[in-house]
């Protein structure tokens, strides 16, 4: 179960970049948000000293894999809300054992952000700010999961049949 007292979080740990013209990035970590610069997957390369990439959704995050121990960031563009690949590459990054904060970045609505969670994202960065407390009341909508995700959430038959 997502912890909804971590929404408070959000306005106690804004991106040290936003602006009032900007979005403010929403993290669930308590390390120091990364403010160095993200280079696209295409330029990122195996020879990059990048600490940071960012994954289209027609990128294959799996390339990534051998490099994930010196990346700090990975943020996964969501161009549209309705494309689903970005779940894909969250999933597959936080199962190849990836730590580091892991951002989802573009068209993301409030009411993805539980599901989301759920595959591993720890940050979002939304084209249009959403408000804190309706974060929090989304996250509190389903207090009981059914599947086994990236989080550590136990579906409800577990608690059930222990």
């Amino acid at each position: 179960m997502v912890d909804v007292q971590d929404s408070v979080k959000l306005a106690q740990n804004p991106h040290p970049r936003a602006t009032p013209a900007t979005a403010a990035v929403l993290r669930w970590r308590d390390d120091v948000a990364f403010d160095g610069p993200v280079v696209a997957f295409a330029d990122f390369g195996g020879d990059s000293n990048a600490a940071a990439v960012r994954v289209d959704p027609a990128d294959d995050a799996r390339a990534l894999v051998p490099h994930l121990a010196r990346l700090r960031l990975i943020e996964v563009s969501f161009p549209k809300y309705r494309d689903g690949r970005g779940y894909s590459a969250a999933r597959i990054l936080r199962e190849a054992g990836y730590t580091g904060e892991l951002r989802a970045a573009g068209d993301v609505l409030v009411d993805q952000i539980n599901f989301m969670r759920r595959v591993g994202f720890d940050s979002f960065a939304p084209a249009k700010p959403l408000n804190p407390d309706d974060v929090a009341a989304a996250l509190a909508r389903f207090p009981h999961v059914y599947q086994k995700a990236a989080d550590a959430a136990a579906p409800v038959w577990a608690l059930r049949h222990g």
